[in-house]
């Protein structure tokens, strides 16, 4: 019998606030320091003691798998939702599985914390919660036994915000119905859902062509970021007056172009150029 799955990383969507990037690499195959955002992933789940990890894939799943790095890939060709997409977990996890985000950079995540108190209290869903930084964000509250209240309902505790770090009971994912569904959709049904508040740690949503770019500026400045206001590939080879450009797989532009705003990839042999 195969081991409990104990990590999951959600990594299957269409891909469209990436705009034509993703037609050449799902967004969890972007790399940050020459690692895609999905080992990211896998290593902060890792770090912790967590084995047997899988994530779902939908778009370009055969590129999301040179990636994957010995994690199980669950191609999802219909797409389930952010609840729906743990399904394969369902009736494969011995006390608690663990998932984020795949299209999120972080080098630390304070999953031993998540898990120590998810395994205290024995809710049914755990969300790891830091305060509310302001901004777009839906915030969250609790009441003062630290349960997660419903969307839009103000309590006692908060706001704080969620990170994508979670720990699902067997009993919580035993709720995921057999077609897609989402989370909010089945936090109603949830007999306890218990939040984790942590404090903030460095992580940051890498969801667009702009996000990519400024996470090469800051983060990989001597590798994707080493072109200023650019973003380079481990596998392109830049060239040319460049500006606002995303260099992706196997990216060689003509030494003499001028170019802003687009992306540059190879397939099959050939040089790609899309606007962004």
């Amino acid at each position: 019998m195969a081991e409990p799955l104990e990590g999951f990383l959600l990594a299957a969507g269409l891909g469209l606030r990436m705009g034509p990037l993703s037609q050449c690499l799902p967004k969890p195959a972007w790399t940050l320091q020459g690692r895609p955002l999905l080992l990211w992933g896998a290593d902060a789940l890792r770090a912790h003691g967590v084995r047997r990890i899988g994530c779902n894939a939908h778009l370009l799943p055969e590129r999301l798998r040179t990636v994957a790095g010995g994690l199980e890939v669950f191609e999802e060709p219909k797409l389930l939702g952010s609840a729906g997409g743990l399904r394969p977990a369902r009736g494969h996890v011995a006390s608690e599985l663990l998932t984020w985000n795949a299209d999120v950079w972080a080098e630390a995540v304070p999953f031993d914390r998540l898990r120590s108190r998810h395994r205290e209290v024995r809710p049914t869903l755990s969300w790891l919660l830091i305060p509310h930084p302001g901004g777009p964000w839906n915030p969250v509250w609790m009441d003062e036994q630290d349960r997660v209240l419903p969307k839009d309902v103000v309590g006692p505790r908060g706001p704080y915000h969620f990170t994508g770090a979670a720990a699902w009971s067997p009993e919580a994912l035993a709720l995921l119905p057999e077609g897609p569904s989402e989370v909010n959709d089945l936090r109603p049904r949830l007999p306890f859902h218990l939040g984790v508040v942590v404090e903030p740690f460095a992580w940051r949503e890498v969801g667009t062509a702009e996000a990519l770019i400024r996470a090469a500026a800051d983060l990989a400045p001597g590798q994707e970021g080493r072109l200023p206001g650019c973003y380079v590939h481990p596998t392109a080879r830049p060239s040319g007056r460049l500006s606002r450009c995303i260099l992706g797989p196997g990216a060689a532009p003509p030494t003499a172009v001028t170019d802003a705003d687009a992306l540059w990839f190879e397939e099959r042999g050939n040089q790609v150029r899309l606007a962004l």
